[in-house]
């Protein structure tokens, strides 16, 4: 297999993150978790519950194992999803410089959470905010992906745990989650279109590269 295999896998993340931005005064929260903006949403599937802070809509449930949720007064995106492994996932996007994970334990959930930015299509003036919250279980890993718009009234200017961002949207809603182990999780192999073999070899690259051997991206195997 060819290392442009590896290439494709970081390829399909940004996309996925793009596509996620297109479908969809500053707030704290307070020692409860529960939003005091006005309001909170609660949301329920197979393999997740809890709540928003805000007024949140449905915006894709054509999948059993990923949805999408939208905060159009805050120009806000959810995409929740669940995999067998999601700390393979987020070993790939380690090579797109998503690293450096903070760590919070809520309602025994120990939750590895990375803020990043990307570029909204061509325009460099449109900034995406982003946080990614990532818990593996034994049997299936959760994902949570908040994507605040350019065209937001939340302040985004601090993009960490102690920022508006987190204290008064993800927060309170990692707070209230309730994770639920499910079957037939989608194997995260299959999700790249490779089988389980062609994986763990790409796999390996990754973390020869994140080893400190940056020329593994360039091997054959």
């Amino acid at each position: 297999m060819e290392k442009k295999n590896i290439i494709l896998i970081a390829v399909v993340i940004i996309a996925i993150v793009a596509v996620a931005a297109a479908i969809f005064s500053t707030n704290f929260t307070g020692g409860s978790g529960k939003s005091i903006i006005g309001e909170s949403t609660q949301f329920k599937n197979s393999f997740m519950e809890g709540s928003f802070s805000g007024d949140v809509k449905l915006a894709n449930n054509s999948s059993k194992y990923m949805q999408s949720y939208e905060d159009k007064k805050h120009n806000i995106t959810y995409n929740i999803s669940t995999v067998d492994n999601s700390t393979a996932l987020m070993d790939i996007y380690y090579l797109q410089g998503v690293m450096n994970p903070e760590h919070r334990s809520y309602n025994g959930n120990d939750w590895n959470i990375y803020f990043s930015q990307a570029i909204e299509g061509n325009n460099s003036n449109n900034t995406l905010s982003i946080v990614i919250c990532q818990c593996q279980k034994d049997k299936q890993g959760y994902l949570v992906y908040m994507i605040v718009g350019s065209k937001t009234d939340v302040n985004t200017s601090s993009l960490n745990v102690y920022g508006d961002v987190y204290k008064g949207y993800v927060e309170p809603l990692l707070k209230s989650l309730t994770l639920k182990e499910s079957k037939n999780v989608p194997t995260i192999n299959e999700e790249f279109g490779l089988s389980s073999s062609e994986f763990a070899q790409q796999m390996e690259l990754v973390k020869q590269y994140k080893a400190g051997n940056t020329s593994a991206l360039n091997q054959q195997s």
